[in-house]
């Protein structure tokens, strides 16, 4: 069972943006996880939990992209406050939960969290919950969104602005990241996912596995020294039970096959920095994908129906 500590920090830091998507609202996400009432949900786990409030940053100019990469200096912006906002909070020995947005943030979240663990010793393991791969580049995006491409750039593809923000390239190695749910792939990013040797657990995996099996194999190796990131892209949900998203899949994790993922990575301890993105209330039907998304959140802090050894 998950021992979080009760003077453990919790802060909840909001990137209202959707500067990486394809179409708007999931700027809203934070605000939609407010009503949904995420600080009373966690401090009623008996957390020490501030809402920071809401980052700030560049309006979303709804342009086309140029050079294959959509609203690249505003990402670039956003990106590096979410960054400096993250990484303030780790440093000052606190477990940061980024409301989101749009999944770019991805970027300057995972990277605040890769220099962290450079500072402090710590290994670092990413779980990255989505339906997408998200390991795009300029040159293989069929879109210019970015929110398509944090992976490849934590990994040191991408444009300089947005690969440097964690002050080494490449903020990760892909070996630190496993990515759970996926099944949304563009032909020349599947090559690219290949010859990167990504740890890929795609729907056909959990299929023929089991979703027990899968986070099994996805949480192994880790110890007392690693520092755990997960980045809860709400569409690695299935989209008949997670309506509130932009790019929707069938096919994806059941409310059960959800709530045992997020329940084993509770059950390690070692979670220490979280996202949740993607989260889209114009999409949605009465606030539930964000009521559904605080329900699992809870059970990656410990709730489960019985105690647990």
């Amino acid at each position: 069972m998950m021992n979080i500590p009760l003077e453990l920090a919790i802060d909840l830091i909001g990137a209202p943006t959707d500067i990486g998507a394809g179409s708007r609202g999931a700027s809203m996400g934070p605000e939609a996880l407010r009503v949904a009432g995420i600080q009373a949900a966690l401090q009623g786990r008996g957390l020490n939990v501030s809402d920071l409030g809401n980052l700030a940053g560049p309006a979303n100019p709804w342009l086309p992209p140029v050079n294959g990469y959509r609203h690249l200096s505003e990402v670039t912006a956003w990106n590096r406050t979410v960054h400096e906002a993250m990484f303030q909070s780790l440093s000052s020995g606190h477990l940061p939960i980024l409301l989101g947005g749009d999944h770019c943030l991805g970027i300057g979240s995972i990277s605040a969290v890769a220099r962290h663990c450079r500072q402090s010793g710590k290994k670092l393991r990413v779980l990255w919950l989505d339906a997408h791969a998200d390991f795009n580049t300029n040159a293989l995006t069929p879109t210019g969104n970015v929110h398509g491409m944090p992976v490849a750039v934590l990994c040191g593809h991408g444009p300089a602005e947005l690969t440097g923000i964690g002050g080494v390239v490449p903020a990760m190695a892909p070996s630190a990241i496993r990515q759970i749910g996926i099944r949304s792939v563009d032909e020349g990013e599947k090559r690219f996912v290949r010859q990167a040797g990504l740890e890929v657990f795609d729907m056909r995996y959990i299929d023929e596995m089991g979703m027990r099996h899968t986070m099994q194999t996805a949480l192994a190796g880790m110890d007392d020294n690693t520092h755990l990131h997960v980045s809860f892209d709400v569409d690695f949900l299935d989209a008949s039970i997670a309506p509130g998203v932009a790019t929707a899949i069938k096919g994806g994790p059941t409310y059960r096959e959800a709530q045992l993922c997020m329940e084993m990575i509770a059950d390690t301890g070692r979670m220490g920095s979280l996202d949740v993105m993607e989260l889209n209330p114009a999409l949605d039907v009465r606030n539930g994908t964000a009521e559904l998304a605080l329900d699992l959140i809870e059970s990656l802090f410990g709730k489960s129906t019985l105690m647990r050894q």
